[in-house]
């Protein structure tokens, strides 16, 4: 059996308030062709479909489409998809009798009653997979499963809960087929970009052991993270990253799909074979200076060289400037060297230079990058702006009451 691992579409992402339709379809287009040319059995997406959980017609659509496009090409692939941090489980679970049609099996949340619903089994082309298709897990999905002696540990709710999944997996796979574990979280050592991925949970407990995906699995499939990479040093344990770049950030990740091909001797014994399928960039991420900032003058030189001729789609651009460049027309300036210039222009970047009384403090001059900030850093560095709090560490009952906060705001926000 032949499998393509993807996840975090993002459709309907806005990057600076420009659409990327496009660039997404050019991605769909590609790995269309991709499943074809692969002779791919199995689609599966790892979460995080839509930028938000209330995703634009056009977004919906556009997955829509793409499952429509698919199956008319590639009749006997199936898909799997699970709801992501930024999905709602609900808007993703209305589309599921329709989907359904397409052999597309949709997976919106986990109900600790009835573990054996994200179990699923795929049978196509004469052969077979189990898959443990897990959503990103709420907090108060996993409520119940999550205390212990000193309060509620979100991780220990998560291992619990792929125990009571895989558990009825391995009893409906007496044949021995493929297993697939599916998963939306930041497993521990993942290396998350600087200002994409939204924290989980708040406090330090939001990585997850690679040991909840249990002993037997023959590839684990995860979504969140944006950057392509294995789990604790494990080939077959995989986050496939983004298809496109979703912050600066990402400027200069190789983006990807995995291809995964399960095939079996005499004695039963599977082995998995995990090969990186390379994913074309459809339009460049740039910022200018690349390196230190530079003066306003040399800055805008830059912006008149930038070579464009080349790019099918219009690059992103965003500038750095010296907070202490004190040229009041820069903005002027800055718009004159974009004159003629094939870019779409992202806004830019004040940096103030630090001072040796500046230690390890971050300094924020553009508000855009605020939002995707850890809420529990920024409430340290309140503290340690305060000159009342100076040199003291945030109680442990301020964190827990902003964790609760955050997570009822996050569980309205997927209602």
């Amino acid at each position: 059996m032949k499998v393509l691992h993807t996840s975090d579409w993002h459709l309907g992402q806005q990057f600076y308030e420009h659409d990327r339709r496009v660039e997404h379809q050019a991605f769909f287009t590609w790995l269309l062709a991709t499943l074809v040319e692969q002779q791919i059995d199995l689609l599966l997406v790892a979460g995080d479909i839509y930028h938000t959980a209330t995703p634009s017609a056009s977004a919906e659509n556009q997955l829509y489409q793409f499952i429509k496009d698919v199956k008319k090409q590639c009749p006997q692939l199936h898909v799997v998809l699970i709801a992501g941090n930024h999905d709602s489980a609900n808007r993703i679970l209305a589309a599921q009798p329709l989907l359904a049609q397409f052999d597309t099996h949709v997976v919106g949340r986990f109900d600790v009653s009835a573990p054996s619903d994200i179990i699923i089994e795929i049978n196509t082309n004469n052969k077979r997979a189990v898959i443990a298709a897990m959503p990103f897990l709420r907090s108060s999905d996993i409520s119940s499963l999550s205390q212990t002696k000193n309060g509620p540990s979100y991780a220990q709710g998560v291992a619990k809960a792929y125990e009571l999944a895989l558990e009825h997996a391995y009893k409906i796979n007496e044949q021995n087929s493929p297993l697939i574990v599916m998963g939306h979280l930041h497993a521990k050592g993942g290396d998350i970009s600087s200002d994409s991925e939204r924290n989980l949970v708040i406090g330090g407990e939001e990585s997850i052991s690679a040991n909840v995906f249990g002993s037997k699995a023959n590839y684990v499939a995860l979504g969140h993270l944006h950057k392509a990479q294995q789990v604790a040093k494990n080939d077959a344990i995989r986050y496939s990253g983004t298809p496109i770049p979703m912050s600066f950030s990402e400027r200069n990740y190789t983006h990807q799909v995995n291809i995964i091909e399960f095939k079996s001797d005499e004695k039963q014994s599977i082995s998995t074979t995990v090969n990186p399928l390379y994913i074309p960039r459809s339009a460049d991420v740039i910022i200018l200076p690349k390196g230190e900032s530079v003066p306003l003058d040399e800055l805008c030189e830059q912006i008149k060289t930038l070579d464009t001729a080349q790019s099918t789609l219009a690059p992103y651009l965003r500038v750095k400037l010296k907070s202490s460049d004190t040229d009041t027309t820069f903005r002027e300036q800055i718009e004159q060297a974009l004159e003629g210039k094939n870019v779409r222009f992202c806004g830019i970047e004040r940096v103030r230079e630090k001072s040796a009384t500046d230690d390890n403090e971050s300094v924020f001059e553009d508000l855009s990058e605020v939002e995707m900030l850890n809420p529990q850093n920024l409430l340290e560095q309140a503290f340690a702006n305060d000159k009342d709090m100076a040199g003291q560490s945030v109680p442990d009952e301020l964190k827990a009451l902003l964790s609760d906060v955050i997570n009822e705001l996050t569980e309205q926000e997927q209602l």
